[in-house]
């Protein structure tokens, strides 16, 4: 009979989160499966634990894979990233489908969690929220994702590398608008630090202290929107597109500014450049 994968989660940096349950499971277990064994050697001999351990990382091949599904032949194995839960924005994820696809039970081991933590420290999460993991590193990538939600209302939760977090933050803002941001970094840590701010207002932030550590970063969702009348609207749109913008970006903006689907008015905005074109005087030859 096969044996259970384990998802276990570790502390994101103060070591007294990590639970009762997961110190049992990492001494039982016949395998551990770290993201980093050097990192997570320091954790288990912390806590006096010494079973075996094999790295598994974003670099490790289907070989690796392989390998710990054969150990799962005989024991149990427990799978565990640098901080927080495995298979969250981490390859754990297609360790867990392999082992789904062959009948392998995976039972996670809860606990730490950065994304939790954040949301539940940001004060901009009533209810549902869209956790987004890392945002795309390409700017024109990173730009398309945030278009396609800028018209949902919901909060959104990311996480971001130092070095693009200001990048990150202008994309949201020109996108998105001036909404209301918390930035949390080096949670659980000593260097703790939950900034509570506006968009426009983190840039100058971020200006005098530069970024460090990663980030989750909290996005308020949008505020919400009186329905606008379609005249009123239709209106907004010959003036954006008198000013030069195309169909496009005149629905994009109309839309966010009114709560209209910006579907619709992409198309009105599409009629009334055409009607524009034609209603031009043609030269006489």
């Amino acid at each position: 009979m096969a044996g259970t994968l384990y998802l276990v989660a570790t502390p994101i940096g103060n070591l007294e989160d990590i639970t009762l349950r997961a110190l049992r499971i990492l001494r039982e277990v016949s395998l551990i499966a770290a993201e980093d064994t050097r990192h997570s050697g320091r954790l288990l001999k912390h806590f006096g634990i010494e079973t075996p351990m094999v790295s598994y990382h974003g670099h490790s091949g289907p070989g690796r894979i392989d390998e710990i599904l054969a150990a799962l032949e005989t024991g149990d194995v427990a799978v565990i990233s640098d901080a927080g839960m495995p298979g969250i924005s981490d390859p754990g994820f297609a360790l867990v489908r392999a082992a789904a696809e062959r009948g392998i039970r995976v039972e996670p081991i809860p606990g730490p969690s950065a994304v939790i933590a954040a949301v539940a420290a940001s004060g901009l999460v009533p209810g549902g929220f869209l956790f987004l993991g890392f945002p795309p590193r390409r700017p024109s990538e990173r730009r398309k994702l945030f278009a396609s939600l800028a018209d949902l209302p919901f909060p959104l939760v990311l996480y971001e590398a130092p070095h693009r977090l200001r990048a990150t933050l202008a994309d949201l803002e020109s996108i998105l608008g001036d909404r209301p941001v918390t930035l949390c970094r080096e949670l659980t840590k000593v260097h703790e630090e939950i900034i509570r701010t506006t968009m426009a207002a983190a840039h100058a932030a971020l200006e005098e202290r530069p970024p460090r550590g990663e980030y989750v970063v909290v996005v308020g969702a949008p505020e919400p929107r009186t329905r606008t009348d379609p005249e009123q609207a239709a209106d907004l749109l010959r003036d954006r597109l008198a000013a030069g913008e195309s169909p496009s970006a005149a629905a994009r903006a109309v839309a966010r500014a009114t709560g209209l689907p910006r579907s619709d008015l992409y198309r009105q905005a599409l009629a009334l450049r055409e009607r524009e074109v034609s209603d031009k005087p043609r030269s006489k030859d």
